[in-house]
């Protein structure tokens, strides 16, 4: 049999053809199941990556609680179990290859999900907002410590706990599951406890950071470098006792990246709002924080002028607590997306 020159030519381009799509399937965005066999307990840059990850990769993966698992039962005290400043155990930190500072790091949450059965709540003497901590010396008693464990419903999604001193006797609360910690590595050579938040974002609290939303932070240093923990199962604003309901979650989110765009604090965008988190002390200067990155977003990504971006704010903006128990308090500043366009 003689095969003509032009047959020969047409395999070698289907060959090639074969050799190129084998080559793009290879490269292509991916799905990592990464494993955490160790945490850390501070957002800092000298930390080894534990994987690197390209821009449109998925990654699936757990957290522990604040606990480190460590707590299963009402009569375990936090203060025996734990000591500062292992506390808000943190999977990671994840290499995302092209990141330099000056880029903006997105994590796309696609499932936060609780993956046990109940949920670990605390009172912690010198811990908390109604009580006098480290920032704020007071010479009556602190709380005494207390443990409650929350039963977890995750089929029909609530949370219960017995109540056997009020005379309601038990109570029933829905779910919303989210990230109390999630972040990068900080700017300027930082290493910052896990239990602070900043403009690296870490332990913010926001009840925002859940499945469906979608997260942006600066990048400070080559590769982001993010991590997560803390899952909550739910938490009320302000984490006012200092704990929300403690659970470790199973996490996919992915990862993307905004070369070339500079933001100065964490930002989010879920289907109805976008919103931004700033963390300081006190409240007001986090809200204030909060509201000016709200305002700058809205100039320079949604052409609003600055003062009319001022005027609308103040009358349709929402105003969430993020946690007012942390080194430096979390506030959501967070704009309805209806208004950012004409109808």
């Amino acid at each position: 049999m003689r095969i003509s020159a032009k047959s020969i030519k047409k395999s070698m381009i289907f060959l090639s053809l074969i050799i190129l799509l084998a080559s793009v399937s290879t490269t292509a965005d991916q799905t990592h199941h990464f494993k955490p066999t160790k945490y850390y307990y501070t957002y800092d840059a000298k930390h080894e990556p534990v994987l690197k990850l390209k821009p449109g990769d998925t990654l699936v993966t757990t957290t522990v609680d604040a606990f480190g698992n460590k707590i299963s039962s009402s009569d375990q005290l936090a203060s025996k179990v734990i000591h500062l400043p292992n506390v808000n155990d943190q999977t990671g930190p994840f290499f995302v290859e092209g990141a330099e500072p000056g880029d903006t790091l997105v994590l796309h949450l696609l499932k936060v999900k609780p993956n046990r059965d109940y949920a670990v709540s605390t009172h912690l003497p010198g811990f908390g907002a109604l009580t006098g901590e480290t920032y704020t010396a007071m010479l009556n008693e602190s709380l005494p410590e207390k443990t409650y464990i929350w039963k977890l419903n995750l089929e029909k999604n609530v949370g219960t706990l017995d109540l056997p001193n009020s005379k309601i006797g038990k109570v029933e609360i829905p779910l919303h599951p989210f990230l109390g910690t999630v972040g990068v590595a900080p700017n300027f050579g930082e290493a910052v406890i896990s239990l602070t938040p900043a403009e690296h974002g870490g332990n913010m609290d926001c009840v925002e950071t859940k499945e469906g939303t979608t997260l942006y932070f600066p990048v400070f240093v080559e590769g982001g470098l993010f991590m997560l923990g803390d899952g909550h199962a739910a938490q009320g604003d302000g984490e006012i006792c200092g704990t929300g309901l403690e659970c470790p979650l199973e996490v996919t989110l992915k990862v993307d990246l905004i070369k070339g765009k500079s933001i100065n604090w964490p930002r989010f965008e879920d289907e109805e709002h976008i919103m931004v988190a700033g963390s300081t002390r006190p409240v007001i200067d986090a809200f204030r924080s909060a509201h000016v990155e709200l305002i700058r977003w809205l100039v320079e990504d949604y052409e609003f002028d600055r003062w009319e971006a001022l005027q609308l704010v103040s009358q349709v903006g929402v105003t969430r607590i993020g946690n007012v128990v942390d080194p430096k308090y979390t506030v959501v500043a967070k704009f309805p997306k209806k208004y950012l366009f004409v109808h």
